[in-house]
């Protein structure tokens, strides 16, 4: 009797065991979604822009890198206010809302939808957006460009409605260094 319990009990134990590979695999289109999720909550005003360091696991490192270039050289700008003979002037400052089309930002968002391109190398999310706190209510939809780096997806750029004034993120921080020189 002992040894069928003895027995029992191995087999119940290798049983238990299971494979990391068995467990189930987050899809590319929920791994989206969290992303685009934390890039609108980390970074929803200018102010987190200065506050919060670029992730390597959020951004892309050639966007990581210019959104870094834009924030060092607005940082520049201000100590250069600062020191000039003129400190009372405004330095060139994240104003608004960096990583959508509208200044104001908004005060909700969905995302649409995702779609991922057929190599599996990038994709887009649309998020729809809403800023309801002024006459007339704005309602505009964004695209999130991600791509794949590795085994993550990171957002590689952002294209803006034609609501705002720029096209997309990257023109955009690349036109603010320039501002600043």
């Amino acid at each position: 009797m002992k040894q069928i319990f003895f027995y029992l009990s191995i087999f119940f134990f290798f049983a238990a065991c299971k494979k990391t590979d068995s467990l189930p695999k987050v899809s590319a289109e929920t791994e989206i979604t969290q992303k685009v999720n934390e890039l609108y909550k980390l970074y929803g005003s200018s102010e987190d822009v200065y506050n919060k360091p670029f992730s390597d696991s959020l951004f892309s490192p050639e966007l990581k890198k210019t959104l870094e270039n834009a924030v060092n050289a607005s940082k520049a700008d201000i100590e250069k206010v600062k020191q000039s003979d003129h400190p009372t002037d405004k330095p060139l400052l994240f104003e608004g809302a960096v990583f959508s089309s509208l200044y104001e930002g908004y005060n909700n968002y969905k995302i649409k939808s995702v779609a991922i391109d057929p190599s599996g190398d990038s994709a887009d999310a649309s998020v729809a957006f809403e800023y309801t706190k002024s006459s007339p209510k704005f309602a505009w939809t964004d695209k999130v460009h991600l791509i794949k780096s590795g085994n993550e997806w990171k957002i590689d750029n952002v294209s803006f409605d034609s609501l705002g004034n720029s096209k997309d993120l990257r023109a955009n921080l690349k036109e603010f260094v320039q501002g600043t020189k």
